[in-house]
């Protein structure tokens, strides 16, 4: 069969050029992702003999080979795993990921500003490992033959924008990686230096990686442990074995946050070797939400797509379980309703959830550090977790109106003031458009905390919780919200005191009046403001309607087709409001006054971060008192 010549993915060309000489740091990583790419190939094939015991005929017993060429300046990496098809070689071979080369590509914009560190994470994020090889080939050749077919095929590249393949022979399942080493990167052509890079990265690989012997007489050589990680004692096992396996079983090429490894016994048994990130996972906000937990039943890998194991408001955290009480030949329907995975579940939630609240209790800062990461991701599990919501809203974290950083729940309940029964909050797309608001002007005068509600989660679970300690949660930014129980801070009651002297209650509510029929249905009333302190007026939602932002979301989402009308609220002790009461006392048909309705509104919305209704108007009637105001 003659050769057929393929495109790579749009723009991959150019991504493997960026692979191959910009995101690396050492060159040496791409023998760690051949041979990390072959023990999945390993663990699939385990799998599918579960199933289909006559898909090979031979035994089962797995080995990575690496086989070095000097006078063919050749290093081979071997296995008998799975194999790929010709389609399975074009969609894995062919493509940079799932994930698409414009995300890889944003995503290397900040990996390069972000330093070495940032561009070993990327590398992870987007399964571009396997590229890694034209770091130091020429060209790259890919000989395969799929578990359970005849054909075997060569997929054959130079890197700069297209592949080939063609039909070859191979004598069982399996593939083999040939890399064409550069002059350059002669290094890899040497025994020692190869056995080096495996006991570093490799070393945790369940099967034997076997350096081939290159001439007669000589002996073939194991050069790791060959012995799964997680059933080693962790006395046993040192920081840098435990990172290397997180690299391997998580993708990732950042370094773990948090590593938890344990056995249990007892009813179920299980070994857990988990980890939790220090950056975000690519997916993390992937509408499936699915886990990153790997399946094995004594040893054997049984599969990596099991929602069943862990929740999905835990889909960052990554590892193995291994357990002999799950049948080998389970179907990942069944696992579905499997009750000893229901039971290895509660467990590890339990786990995890317990070792965040003893880092968050003695080591708060680096506690910060995961909630700045995986903080919006955690809260889901408040809205969707009924037995850990109490566990979830002490780990919960806040930023606020009255401290630096982050504070908890139970913290702000300790710093509640005399008089005060509710937790306030205000939900805004960030912590500094939330301490911009107007409607915390009235907050800041009493000295009231008011809690940042800034991840679109919030909308949904403070409805399911209510209260914490007894004491409700109230928006900021509804109507009815009372302070005048609150005693006020020092000095407050003197100004107030005086500044209710200048104050003309029927003049407020002649402009209340008038606003109310110059602005018709496009607002729900026009009331006096107990809240504002300093801005003239802002918008509020009436008790018992949808909070604001929650609004603004949902038609973001096009989930609503249009938000109800607001309160306008009225600031009777500002300058400009006190003008106004004064003509609306004396006429109320004034037309300034409608000028003026419309014209704070807009500012209203604006200051919410809406857009303007009617610009043109708004233009016209800002230009009309400006002449106004310069004419006077």
């Amino acid at each position: 069969m003659s050769k057929e010549t393929y495109s790579f993915q749009a723009e991959v060309g150019k991504i493997l050029d960026i692979v191959a000489h910009s995101l690396y740091s050492h060159k040496e990583v791409f023998l760690r992702e051949l041979i990390s790419n072959a023990s999945d190939a390993c663990d699939k094939l385990r799998y599918r003999m579960l199933t289909e015991p006559d898909l090979v005929q031979d035994s089962g017993a797995f080995e990575i080979g690496i086989r070095i060429d000097s006078k063919a300046k050749t290093l081979t990496v071997t296995d008998n795993g799975i194999g790929m098809s010709k389609d399975d070689l074009i969609d894995s071979l062919g493509t940079i990921a799932k994930s698409g080369t414009q995300a890889f590509m944003e995503g290397l914009k900040e990996a390069q500003a972000g330093g070495d560190e940032a561009k070993m994470a990327l590398i992870g994020q987007f399964g571009v490992g396997f590229y890694s090889s034209f770091m130091v080939a020429d060209k790259v050749e890919v000989l395969s033959r799929k578990a359970g077919e005849d054909k075997a095929w060569r997929w054959t590249s130079d890197g700069h924008g297209a592949f080939e393949i063609e039909e070859a022979e191979r004598d069982g399942h399996g593939s083999d990686v040939i890399v064409h080493v550069k002059k350059d990167a002669k290094e890899f052509l040497e025994g020692a230096r190869v056995e080096n890079i495996v006991k570093t990265y490799s070393d945790h690989i369940a099967q034997p990686v076997v350096l081939k012997a290159a001439k007669d007489g000589e002996q073939d050589k194991t050069l790791n442990s060959a012995s799964a990680l997680w059933t080693r004692d962790k006395k046993d096992i040192t920081d840098e074995q435990y990172n290397e396996f997180y690299h391997h079983v998580g993708m990732a090429f950042d370094q773990p946050w948090m590593t938890l490894h344990n056995k249990a016994e007892g009813v179920i048994s299980y070994t857990n070797l988990l980890f939790i990130p220090t950056s975000r996972p690519f997916d993390l906000f992937h509408p499936e939400r699915k886990g990153h937990l790997k399946l094995y039943v004594n040893r054997v890998f049984i599969t990596d797509d099991c929602d069943a194991l862990i929740p999905g408001y835990l889909r960052f955290v990554k590892g193995i379980v291994d357990s002999e009480d799950i049948d080998l030949n389970v179907s990942r329907e069944m696992l579905q309703h499997n009750p000893a995975v229901a039971k290895i579940r509660k467990a590890l939630v339990k786990r995890v959830l317990g070792e965040l609240k003893k880092k968050a209790d003695k080591k708060p800062e680096e506690y910060a550090e995961f909630w700045e990461t995986f903080g919006m991701v955690l809260k889901e599990g408040i809205h969707e977790d009924f037995d850990n919501r109490d566990r979830l809203l002490e780990l919960t974290r806040f930023k606020s109106s009255a401290v630096d950083g982050w504070t908890s729940l139970k913290d702000y309940v300790e710093r509640m003031k005399d008089g005060q029964d509710a937790i306030y909050y205000i939900s805004a797309d960030d912590a500094e458009q939330a301490a911009r608001s107007p409607q915390l002007e009235g907050f800041r005068a009493k000295e009231i905390e008011v809690l940042f509600m800034t991840d679109p989660v919030d909308e949904f679970w403070m409805p399911a919780i209510g209260q914490f300690e007894e004491k409700p949660f109230k928006s900021a930014t509804r109507g009815g919200v009372d302070l005048s129980k609150i005693k006020d801070a020092e000095g407050a009651d003197e100004k107030d005191a005086g500044d209710e002297k200048d104050e003309t209650v029927s003049g407020i509510e002649a402009l209340t009046a008038a606003f109310k029929l110059a602005l018709g249905d496009r607002i729900k009333d026009v009331r006096a403001s107990t809240r504002l302190t300093d801005s003239p007026v802002c918008l509020v939602a009436d008790e018992g309607d949808m909070d604001m932002h929650l609004e603004r979301l949902l038609k973001a989402h096009n989930q609503l087709d249009a938000a109800s009308p607001r309160v306008l609220e009225v600031n009777p002790k500002h300058a400009l409001i006190k003008r106004l009461a004064g003509i609306a006392e004396k006429s109320a048909s004034d037309k300034a006054l409608d000028d003026a309705a419309f014209l704070l509104l807009d500012q209203a919305r604006i200051v919410e971060g809406e857009p303007v209704v009617d610009p043109q108007d708004f233009i016209k009637r800002m230009t009309a008192v400006m002449q106004k105001g310069l004419a006077a």
